[in-house]
């Protein structure tokens, strides 16, 4: 994206009062990345830097962490991100809290509210790092809103870290990861807030990034262990597993060992997009819950993370650096995988698995 496009957009976004839409700088710009080995790719114009992006119901829509010189300030100097929406073309810029730093977030199915993750009713705790398990915003808790953040309301109240949430395709149940006296698990709750349940209760997997599949009661999650975590290996190994919301049936869908990161399910409810890191480089692969070996969807020479899928399964969210250095400016891109089937019309349950040689 051209300089002066992202500091105008910059400048209107310092200005954007809570609950308004910023229409972006100039002309909205689509910037195809053409490649003989990926599917058709391009990068969402307008947007400050931004990443972990989610479609809304409508396939159109998404929410996505983006950078915001009002948002509190990390202890390196970095500008840390608040929780945005805008369309995959770069239309309709909103932001939605003006307040803390904020992490994951996602939309309802009534396409009404949106729940999201965020620390500014805890700006006297420690401000913490989001990508460091060790040193995790212990003051980070859940918020439900509006579409344009008005009627805020808080679904939990502690000291803890509480992130990593998605909501069920029924819109019964809030899913969310909770790290707790340094260990981490897995939780639901009611979308008003009440009928908080523990789901996962394990001393060594650290489990997080839970999203459910379409049947409202199996969710899809990674862990690794905390030996590795404490042993600092690198790159850590980790598991995507699925769980019933009740904690039943926990089964392991990898037994690689390699790092199987961000884990995110498609609509026909047997795919998944995830991310594995590869002699320093970072990728995207499309994986079977039934077992295979996976598919690489992207080729490019440095960051590519962060997957998800759109309601409809014909289209694909990921964080791409804008170069192939190690420091990161990461912008959220589109891949059209309308090709690869993963459309909720292929929906014919949760698949089974066993382990390789059994």
């Amino acid at each position: 994206m051209p300089v002066d496009i992202l500091q105008r957009t910059a400048i209107i976004l310092v200005t954007l009062p809570l609950n308004a839409v910023a229409e972006p700088a100039g002309q909205p710009e689509r910037i195809n990345t053409i490649h003989p080995d990926e599917l058709p790719v391009w990068m969402i114009p307008n947007v400050p830097e931004n990443a972990e992006a989610y479609y809304a119901p409508d396939s159109f829509h998404v929410i996505a962490q983006t950078k915001d010189p009002i948002a509190q300030r990390r202890l390196s100097g970095n500008m840390s991100p608040l929780t945005y929406t805008f369309t995959d073309q770069g239309t309709e810029i909103r932001r939605i809290n003006d307040k803390g730093q904020d992490a994951c977030s996602f939309f309802f199915p009534d396409m009404k509210r949106i729940v999201w993750t965020s620390t500014r009713d805890n700006l006297d705790m420690k401000i913490g790092n989001w990508s460091d398990a060790r040193d995790y915003p212990q003051g980070a808790e859940l918020y439900v809103s509006d579409l344009d953040g008005g009627n805020v309301q808080r679904l939990t109240d502690n000291e803890w870290y509480d992130a990593e949430v998605s909501v069920s395709p029924d819109g019964e149940w809030v899913v969310f990861g909770r790290q707790k006296d340094g260990k981490m698990d897995l939780w639901r709750i009611r979308p008003d807030g009440t009928d908080e349940q523990q789901i996962t209760f394990t001393d060594e997997w650290e489990e997080g990034a839970p999203f459910y599949l379409p049947d409202s009661e199996t969710i899809l999650y990674r862990a690794w262990t905390l030996s590795d975590l404490e042993n600092r290996v690198w790159p850590r190994p980790m598991t995507v597993f699925t769980i019933k919301h009740d904690g039943t049936n926990r089964v392991a869908r990898t037994f690689d060992g390699d790092m199987n990161w961000a884990p995110y399910p498609a609509p026909d409810g047997r795919h998944y997009v995830f991310v594995r890191m590869k002699n320093g480089n970072w990728d995207i692969y499309l994986g079977d819950l039934a077992g295979g070996d996976p598919v690489r969807l992207t080729v490019f020479k440095g960051f590519d993370g962060f997957p998800s899928l759109s309601p409809d399964g014909k289209k694909m969210l990921f964080a791409r650096a804008t170069t192939e250095s190690t420091r990161l400016y990461l912008y959220t891109h589109v891949m059209d995988v309308s090709s690869l089937d993963l459309g909720p019309e292929n929906w014919r349950g949760v698949p089974d698995t066993t382990p390789p040689n059994q």
